[in-house]
C-alpha cells in the first residue's frame, strides 16, 4: 500500500500552463491562418465570406483586428490548459480519496493522512483554478463582444454604403433578379454573421467557444491536448481473439467518423431551409409593414378581405418550408442525442475491469472518462454544430447576394452625364426605352438656358416621368449624352408624393442636406413662403411627418426645400397635384422671384402648370415628340 502522490507538480505549474500556451498559441495561429486562407481560396461558402467582409482584415487598419484575434485565441488556448488541469484536480481528488479508504481499512495511517492531505490539497487546487476559470471566462466575453460590435459597426457602415451607393438601392430593381429584403440583410443578418454561432444574433453572454471559428480551434486543440492522457490511461481490449491496445482511444476515433458521416448527410438539407425560412419570413414581415403604411387606402377599399388572403399566403409559405426544416432538424437531433447517449457509460464500462484489477486508480478511471468525453465531443463539433453551420452558411449566402446585387446595379448603363460650361441643360440624342425594349422617345434634342422654363406632357404611359428618371441618370434603359449644371449635381427632383425622412421638422426641411446645415431663421422663412408658417414653433418635434401632414402640405414641404437649397435645375414630377390652382400659381411665382436663373421643368396633367412656362414638350408614346416653337431645339 503506497501512500498518495499527486499526478502533476502543482507548486510548477502555472509557468508550464504559460509555456504550453505561448507554444499552442504561435502553432495553432500559423496552422489557422493556413486553414482560412484555403478555406476562403477553395470554397464557394469561403470566398463568399471573404467578399463580405474581407477588407476588414486587409491593409494596415486590420492590424488592430488581427492583434484582437490573436487575444481571442490566447483565451481559447487558456480555457482548454485550464480543462485538462481540472482532469488532473479531478484524478487527485478521486485518488487521494481511494487511498484515504486504504489507508484507513488497512490500518496504515501514514497513508491514510497522506490521502486525506492530498484531499484538501486538490480541493485547494479546485478553488485556485475555479477562480482563474471564472476570471478567463468573464474577460473573454468581455473581449469578444468588443470585437463583435466594432466587426458589427464596421459592416453595417460598409453594406449601408454600398447599398446606398450610385443608388444601388433603387437601381437593383431592374435587374432580372432583384434581392428581397435588403433593410433584413442589412439589420439581422449582418448582426449573425458577425456574431458567428449560426444560431442567430449575438448575444450578450457570447464567448469565443460559442462561435464557429474559436468553437473549431478550441476542439481541435482539446483533441491534441487531451489524446495523450486518453492515450496513456487506454489499456487493452479484445475483441473476438484480436488485442487492440489503447482501445479506449481508437473507439473514440472511429465512433465519432462513422456517426459524423451520417450526421452530414441528414444534416445537408437544413442550409436550404434555414435560407427558405429567412426568404419566407422576410416577405410575411414586409406585408404586414407595408398594410400598416398603407392602412388608410386599405380601410378605404375596404380591402381587409383581399389583405387576409394575401397574408395567408404568405404565412403559408412559412409553415410549409418550417414542417420540412423541423422534421429535418428533429432527424438530426435524435442522432446526435442517440449516439451521445449511448456512449455515455463506454470509457467506464472498459475501464472497471482494470480498476477492479489494481491496475489503475479510481482517479485514473474519472480522468480517462474526462479525457474520452472532452477527444469524442471535440472531434463530433462539426456534427454537433453542423445546423448552427448551415444557418450561417445562409446568412453568409444572404449577404454576399446583397452585395452582389449592388455590383450588378451600379454596373446598369446610364445616361451619359457632363458639366454644363455655361448653366444650360441640353439633352442631345436621347433615347428612352421601357424594360421590354420599347422605344418611348427617340432622338430629342433639347437646350434650356439658365431661368428657362419646359412644361412635359403627353398621355399615360407616353414616358413622361421615365423621362425625368433618365434624367436623373437612374433609368438604365436610356442612351444619349446630357449637359447639365455641375454635371451631376445642382439639380432637385420633387416627385408627387415627397419623401420625409424620420427625425425633426429640422431635418425634414433640411433633406438632403444634414439638419444642422441651415439655420433656423431660414427654415422658418421658408415655411412662411409656401404658407406653412403654422409650423415654425414645431422645428424639435419628430412624429412621422409622413402620416403627420396632409398630401398637399407634404408638396409644399418639398418646395421649402426648393428655396432652401436653391439648385441650378429643378425638375417637378406632378409636384403641385394636391395643392389647390391658387396654392399652384403661388407657389411658381415664388420660384420665378426668388430662383429666377433657375432652370424649371415640370411633368403634368393638369393644364394650369402651361402658363408657368415658356416652352412645352410633348410626348406622343410612340417615340415621336413635338416642342413648341419658342424653345431651341438643338441640331442633332
Amino acid at each position: 500500500m503506497e501512500p498518495y502522490k499527486p499526478s502533476l507538480d502543482w507548486a510548477g505549474e502555472i509557468p508550464h500552463s504559460l509555456l504550453w500556451a505561448a507554444k499552442a498559441w504561435a502553432i495553432t495561429a500559423v496552422v489557422a491562418v493556413i486553414v482560412l486562407m484555403l478555406l476562403t481560396r477553395y470554397t464557394t461558402w469561403g470566398r463568399q465570406f471573404w467578399r463580405v467582409t474581407g477588407d476588414y482584415f486587409r491593409g494596415r487598419s486590420s492590424l488592430r483586428v488581427w492583434a484582437w484575434l490573436g487575444v481571442l485565441l490566447f483565451s481559447t488556448l487558456i480555457a482548454v490548459r485550464l480543462n485538462v488541469l481540472l482532469s488532473y484536480q479531478s484524478n487527485d481528488l478521486y485518488s487521494s480519496l481511494q487511498v484515504a479508504f486504504e489507508g484507513a481499512g488497512g490500518g496504515d495511517q501514514a497513508v491514510r493522512d497522506s490521502g486525506v492531505h492530498g484531499f484538501w490539497m486538490a480541493i485547494l487546487t479546485f478553488a485556485l483554478i475555479a477562480t482563474v476559470y471564472v476570471s478567463r471566462e468573464l474577460i473573454d466575453i468581455y473581449l469578444t463582444q468588443r470585437f463583435i460590435i466594432r466587426w458589427r459597426v464596421w459592416l453595417t457602415d460598409r453594406l449601408s454604403a454600398d447599398w446606398v451607393d450610385q443608388e444601388s438601392f433603387y437601381r437593383g430593381r431592374f435587374l432580372d433578379h432583384p434581392i428581397d429584403n435588403p433593410d433584413q440583410r442589412i439589420q439581422l443578418d449582418i448582426d449573425a454573421f458577425t456574431a458567428c454561432t449560426g444560431t442567430g444574433p449575438n448575444t450578450p453572454t457570447a464567448g469565443t467557444t460559442t462561435t464557429l471559428l474559436f468553437g473549431a480551434i478550441n476542439a481541435m486543440v482539446s483533441v491534441v491536448a487531451f489524446t495523450p492522457i486518453l492515450w496513456n490511461l487506454s489499456g487493452q481490449l479484445s475483441f473476438f481473439g484480436v488485442t487492440v491496445e489503447h482501445a479506449l482511444f481508437w473507439i473514440a476515433l472511429i465512433y465519432v467518423f462513422a456517426t459524423t458521416v451520417v450526421a452530414f448527410w441528414i444534416g445537408r438539407p437544413l442550409i436550404r431551409f434555414s435560407f427558405r425560412n429567412e426568404l419566407t419570413n422576410a416577405a410575411f414581415r414586409y406585408a404586414l409593414v407595408r398594410m400598416r403604411d398603407a392602412a388608410e387606402s386599405i380601410s378605404f377599399y375596404r380591402g381587409e378581405g383581399a389583405e387576409k388572403s394575401i397574408l395567408r399566403t404568405r404565412f403559408a409559405a412559412i409553415i410549409s418550408n418550417y414542417r420540412g426544416y423541423v422534421a429535418r432538424t428533429l432527424a438530426l437531433l435524435g442522432w446526435n442525442q442517440s449516439i451521445n447517449q449511448i456512449i455515455n457509460p463506454l470509457p467506464l464500462a472498459i475501464q472497471a475491469p482494470r480498476l477492479f484489477a489494481g491496475q489503475i486508480t479510481f482517479g485514473d478511471v474519472t480522468q480517462s472518462a474526462t479525457a474520452f468525453f472532452n477527444v469524442h465531443d471535440s472531434l463530433s463539433f462539426f456534427r454537433a454544430v453542423y445546423d448552427s453551420f448551415a444557418a450561417y452558411r445562409a446568412t453568409i449566402i444572404r449577404l454576399e447576394g446583397l452585395v452582389d446585387s449592388n455590383e450588378r446595379a451600379r454596373a446598369l448603363p446610364r445616361l451619359h452625364a457632363e458639366e454644363s460650361p455655361d448653366g444650360s441643360i441640353e439633352l442631345r440624342d436621347l433615347e428612352v426605352r421601357n424594360p421590354d425594349g420599347e422605344v418611348l422617345l427617340h432622338g430629342l434634342n433639347l437646350r434650356l438656358e439658365p431661368g428657362n422654363s419646359l412644361v412635359i406632357t403627353g398621355p399615360s404611359g407616353c414616358g413622361r416621368t421615365t423621362l425625368l428618371r433618365s434624367i436623373a441618370r437612374l433609368w438604365p434603359y436610356s442612351s444619349g449624352t446630357m449637359l447639365r449644371p455641375d454635371g451631376d449635381g445642382d439639380a432637385m427632383f420633387l416627385s408627387q408624393v415627397p419623401y420625409l425622412p424620420l427625425g425633426d421638422l429640422r431635418a425634414v426641411l433640411s433633406y438632403p442636406s444634414r439638419e444642422c446645415t441651415i439655420d433656423d431663421d431660414e427654415l422658418r422663412a421658408a415655411l412662411d413662403a409656401v404658407s406653412l408658417g403654422h409650423l415654425c414653433g414645431r422645428l424639435n418635434e419628430a412624429p412621422d411627418w409622413s402620416k403627420e401632414l396632409s398630401p398637399g402640405e407634404q408638396q409644399r414641404i418639398a418646395f421649402a426645400r426648393v428655396l432652401l437649397q436653391k439648385p441650378s435645375v429643378i425638375f417637378l414630377d406632378e409636384s403641385t397635384s394636391a395643392i389647390d390652382e391658387g396654392q399652384e400659381f403661388s407657389i411658381y411665382r415664388l420660384l420665378r422671384t426668388r430662383l429666377p436663373n433657375s432652370i424649371i421643368v415640370s411633368v403634368t396633367h393638369r393644364g394650369t402648370v402651361k402658363q408657368h412656362h415658356e416652352h412645352h414638350l410633348q410626348l406622343r408614346g410612340d417615340g415621336t415628340w413635338e416642342l413648341d416653337r419658342t424653345a431651341e431645339p438643338v441640331e442633332s
